[in-house]
Formats: structure tokens, sequence, C-alpha cells
């Protein structure tokens, strides 16, 4: 995307912000660092449905969907998330690991436009990744490339943002690298919306998570298991 749109990601080479690139709070890698957190808690096995979501986009989880990864947006307006991996074992789910993360530094929307700062609540795959660093044995299409580095005139904590990053397959060609320019909705509606490393503050509009996630997400998450992203506030995603 161009320079003045409001996802994160590319247009070829040229990168926009998922976050503020002015961000230079002295707190940022510290709070970087408590983000990416895993859950201490132990496993949570046998769950009939994935929790707090409810029927609305339960029944846009594809009924081959045995990998969900569900981000819990604290609040409409907020930029704080949970993000959590599932994986199905016969009939129910297993809650697997857990992260702090980030979305939209403006929070979340049902009608995400280019600019708004704001992640799009719904049911979305997972196909392609890809990352400055070399593929850490990821099982989705992996593309290592300088192209998506994150430009050294953004704040030092933005650096590293786009070193790992998953495709969440909003606007955008399944089968393609993240970075694909291709908008099959259009321009406006915003597009390069991924998972990707966090740099302790909001995004404007994907999910961030620390490298850690990173690593495991793309090492967990198999095109065989058809993975999808379940994402939005806790309201809209309970609806």
């Amino acid at each position: 995307m161009v320079a003045s749109a409001a996802a994160c990601g590319v247009l070829l080479t040229t990168l926009t912000s998922c976050g503020d690139g002015q961000d230079t709070r002295k707190g940022a890698a510290a709070e970087r660092s408590a983000a990416g957190k895993g859950s201490t808690k132990a496993p949570v096995k046998d769950l009939k449905r994935i929790p707090d979501v409810g029927d609305r986009l339960q029944s846009k989880i594809p009924a081959e969907s045995r990998q969900v990864v569900a981000v819990y947006g604290e609040g409409k307006d907020s930029a704080d998330s949970t993000v959590v991996l599932y994986t199905k074992s016969g009939s129910t789910w297993d809650k697997t690991a857990s992260w702090k993360g980030h979305n939209g530094k403006k929070g979340w929307t049902p009608d995400h436009h280019e600019n708004d700062n704001r992640s799009p609540v719904g049911v979305y795959t997972l196909s392609d990744a890809a990352g400055v660093l070399p593929d850490p044995g990821a099982r989705l299409p992996y593309t290592q490339t300088a192209s998506i580095q994150a430009p050294h005139y953004w704040a030092k904590s933005h650096w590293h943002d786009f070193d790992y990053v998953i495709a969440i397959d909003y606007n955008r060609v399944k089968g393609t690298p993240p970075n694909d320019p291709t908008r099959p909705q259009g321009q406006t509606k915003g597009g390069s919306i991924w998972l990707h490393m966090d740099h302790g503050s909001g995004t404007s509009a994907c999910v961030s998570v620390s490298k850690e996630a990173m690593e495991k997400l793309l090492r967990t998450l198999d095109p065989k298991q058809h993975p999808v992203v379940v994402m939005g506030d806790r309201a809209s995603l309970r609806a």
C-alpha cells in the first residue's frame, strides 16, 4: 500500500507502519517483552467450541478447519488483545497456547477501510507467510524477502515488525506472498492485514505478537489443517 494506507503491509516494496512510527516511549521495550509472554496456565482440553465466540462467527469457521487463532480484543476502541491458538482433536478443541498482543491502534470495526486504524472483525483463512528472516520451519508457504523490511526511518521499536508475518486473507489473493498488492475488493477496503511481530503498541490494522509466538504459529499452522483466524473485540465475537 502507499504511504497513506492504514493497514500494515506493502505495495511492492513500499511499506507502511503497522502502528505509530513515532512511538518512542521509554517503556516500549518492556511492553514488548511483557506482551509476548505465553500463558503459564495448563492447556484447556476437550472444548466443544471456540470459547467466547457466538453462533454468528462460530458458523463461519469452516467445518474442515482444525486450527484456529482466536484474537480477543479487549474493547471496541482498545489496541490490546489476547491471541489464543486452538487445535481440534477428534470433535473437540484444545487450547494449546496463549499470548498477549495488539491490534489496530483505534480498535476494531466490522467494516474496515483504508486509513481507519482499526482491525477488521471476522473469520479469515491463513494461507501464506513471509519475512525478512529465514524460514523458521513454517508449514505455510514461506517467502523470505528483504522487500518486506521495515524502513529504518521508522522508530527503532518498529524495525523488526515484519521479520515474520502471516497474511490474514482479508482483501487479498490466496497463494501469493503476503506483500502482493492485489486488492480484489478495491484499494479503499484496505489490505495487507497480517499477523506479525509486536512493537509494544497498537498497529494500523494488523495483529501483533512476540517473536516466540510468531515462530510457534509458523511452525504449527498447517495448510492441511485449514487454519483460520477469528478476530474482533470481545463483544463483537460474542454477538
